[in-house]
Parts: structure tokens; C-alpha cells; sequence
């Protein structure tokens, strides 16, 4: 039974926290089982986690990691690359995706965004690799829940799908006509940090079609080891093992990956209370003067990891000082993202064209994102709500 529909529908008195993690019950007992058992770190329960999570996505393989961050970093390790290739990678994203470009030894091209979308376009991304001179992947981020065209994304970049990376850290359960986001490409990456439309706290998952590859990100995620403990501490299991190929310390454990399987059950149900708390959010601002709407596609199901709303000029202060008020009025926001190109360690690291990055920074400057996820209820919309139009105002 979804969660929104358990929930009293009147206007709560109290603050409206930005982000709240969901813990079902099965997750708590699940833990409990795992820490009984006397074994916490990776073994059959990460096996399970990742068999679950391969049927619920329709993927071949899926590999568990410790994080999205690493998940990317290891997909963008096995494509092969000559040392310091240039990978394309949106402008507007979150920080772990370049440096998962650059850890891997490479050179993140960051792509201009549709100011609509947020997300680079066939245009920006067609002028970014020529720019680059020619590039040997992409990382495709597939923003808020709302899928990029894959497709069309490759092709502007003169690459084949098999040289595409997706980073579908807010884009599980998003949907599009070829299935769920990662059927097209060579490796997608998943993200259960605690505000994650799957939440476990931290870890990753990356899926694949591709054997070869899955199995090279397997033995990657634990310093390149042809055995990992649970195979050599199993009654009957040997020492031994050899390390032969060059790897991380990125994989995930039984604890993380119990809570993920239980949690994983509730995704669905999780997604419709999104859906219908974006729903209740566009009935109340549609016709807030100043305030757009977040982007959606009539062509694809969105997941719904956030709502995050555009203020133009007439809404009459900036963003800045709208979450300012908010905050005032106990009302959490956030902005997706600060442009890469604005933080100072990528200034020099990251190539940059001449004229600057100005959708991204459009896009920046009058972007906040709301509260969005399942421990929401309709009256703690109507607060956001009322909270939003009292800033601006409009009371």
C-alpha cells in the first residue's frame, strides 16, 4: 500500500525537511539478520542484492559497489582507454562524476545544457566534441528522474553506445521507450545514497549487457582479486588467491546490500508517492506567477528523484534569497547542481570553452530544488507551498 495513501491529507504544522530517508520494517529485521549471522562484509547477500536488483531493472548483469562515484570511475576503467582520453560529461551534474573521469586517469569535456532540460542537447553536444578535438566516451546524467536521449546523445558525439557510460544515480524506475534507462549503452550506474529513490545510506550498482565487462568491474571493485573473502573463508575455501588486474577498494557489504534488498521492494511503491506528490506540486504552482515548472517528457516515465523548480524575473527576489526565506519558514531546498565549472579544484582540470558554460549557468542561477520523497504528505506540500508564495510575496 503506498505510503501517501497511509498519511492523514491535511496541512501539517511543522517544518518540511528537505530530504528524509524511508526505512521499512523488512530493512530493519534484515540488518538484524546480517548482524547475527557473523558475517558483515561482501558475500551471499551482495550476490542476492545484485541478482534482485538485475531482474528489477531488466539488465543481463549488475555488479554492487560501494557508491555511484566508484560505480562510474570503474565503468569508465574497463572501457579501455588510452591514458588521458577525453571523456564528455555535463557541465551540470554532481562533482563525483568528474572525478571519477579523472581518478580513472582521463580528461572530463564538460557539455553545455539546454536551459530547459538541464541536460546537454544534441547542439551542445556536438559543439563540445568538436571543441575536444574528437573524444573517446561519454557519461550520460540523466537528470532529477528525467531521462536523456541516449541515442541521439551518442550520435551528436560521433560514438558508439558501447563507449557510453550512464549515471542513472536519479533514475531508477525511470522509463523509456527502449525499457528502463541502460538498455542502450555499455554500463549504468546506480546510487542508494539516503536521498536516493532506493535508499540504503550508501553504495552502488552497476548494470551491463556487456559479461566481459561485468565480470571486469567485479574483480575491480576488490584491488583486482581472483577471490574475495567470502570464497576463501567458506568452510572448504582456500587463502590463496592472485591479484591480476588493477582495481579499487569499492565493494559493497552483506549489511548494506540486506537493507538494499528489502528497501528494493518498496521502490515501486516509493516512485508512485513521488509521482503523486510531483502532481500535487504542479496543481498548486502552476499558475505561480514566476515560478516554471520542472522539465518532463510525454514519451517517458519519470522517476521523480526531485522536484526542481525554474524562478524567472517576475517572481520578484533571486533564488538565493527565496531558499533563504524558505529556510526562515522551516522549509529545507537545494540547488542540482552547482556547475563543475564554478568549483575551484576543476578550474584548469576540466576542459572549458573560451565563451564559458552559459546554460549551465543559466540554469544555476534560478534552479531550487523542493522536498520530494515518500515520509511527505499532501499538507506538508501546502506548507512548501504557501511557504514559496509568502517569499515571493504573493500571500
Amino acid at each position: 500500500m503506498s505510503t501517501l495513501a497511509l498519511t492523514e491529507e491535511v496541512r501539517v504544522a511543522r517544518p518540511v525537511a528537505f530530504a528524509r530517508t524511508p526505512v521499512c520494517d523488512e530493512a530493519r529485521e534484515a540488518a538484524v539478520g546480517v548482524l547475527s549471522s557473523g558475517w558483515l562484509t561482501t558475500g551471499q547477500q551482495v550476490a542476492e542484492f545484485e541478482r534482485e536488483f538485475a531482474g528489477y531493472v531488466s539488465a543481463p548483469r549488475a555488479v554492487a559497489v560501494s557508491s555511484c562515484t566508484a560505480a562510474l570511475e570503474l565503468a569508465v576503467r574497463s572501457l579501455g582507454l588510452a591514458p588521458a582520453s577525453k571523456v564528455l560529461l555535463s557541465a551540470n551534474t554532481f562533482c563525483g562524476a568528474a572525478h571519477a573521469i579523472m581518478h580513472a586517469g582521463h580528461i572530463p569535456v564538460l557539455v553545455d545544457v539546454d536551459v530547459e532540460s538541464g541536460m546537454p542537447s544534441a547542439a551542445t553536444t556536438e559543439v563540445a566534441a568538436a571543441r575536444a578535438g574528437g573524444v573517446a566516451a561519454m557519461v550520460v546524467v540523466h537528470l532529477g528522474g528525467l531521462a536523456a536521449d541516449v541515442r541521439e546523445l551518442a550520435t551528436a558525439a560521433h560514438l558508439p553506445l558501447t563507449m557510453v557510460i550512464e549515471d542513472a544515480a536519479h533514475a531508477l524506475g525511470t522509463l523509456t521507450q527502449d525499457g528502463h534507462v541502460g538498455a542502450l549503452s555499455r554500463a549504468t550506474c546506480y546510487s542508494f545514497y539516503a536521498t536516493k529513490n532506493l535508499p540504503i545510506g550508501e553504495g552502488g550498482m552497476l548494470t551491463t549487457a556487456d559479461e566481459e565487462f561485468a565480470d571486469a568491474v567485479h574483480a575491480a571493485r576488490l584491488h583486482g582479486m581472483t577471490k574475495d573473502a567470502w570464497r576463501r573463508y567458506l568452510p572448504g575455501g582456500g587463502w590463496n588467491y592472485d591479484v591480476a588486474a588493477d582495481g579499487l577498494k569499492a565493494n559493497m557489504t552483506d549489511l548494506q546490500a540486506a537493507i538494499g534488498r528489502a528497501q528494493l521492494k518498496q521502490v515501486a511503491c516509493w516512485n508512485e508517492d513521488r509521482r503523486r506528490l510531483a502532481s500535487e506540486y504542479d496543481l498548486r504552482l502552476g499558475h505561480m506567477e514566476g515560478v516554471l515548472l520542472p522539465p518532463r517528457s510525454s514519451d517517458t516515465v519519470h522517476a521523480w528523484h526531485l522536484y526542481a523548480i525554474r524562478i524567472n524575473d517576475d517572481f520578484g527576489i533571486s533564488r538565493d534569497e527565496l531558499s533563504r526565506r524558505l529556510a526562515a519558514a522551516g522549509v529545507g531546498s537545494s540547488v542540482h547542481f552547482i556547475p563543475l565549472h564554478r568549483l575551484s579544484w576543476f578550474s584548469g582540470r576540466v576542459e572549458v570553452p573560451p565563451k564559458g558554460l552559459p546554460g549551465a549557468d543559466e540554469v544555476f542561477a534560478r534552479t531550487l530544488s523542493l522536498p520530494l520523497h515518500p515520509m511527505l504528505n499532501t499538507g506538508d506540500v501546502d506548507t512548501v507551498c504557501e511557504a514559496l508564495s509568502e517569499a515571493g510575496g504573493r500571500a
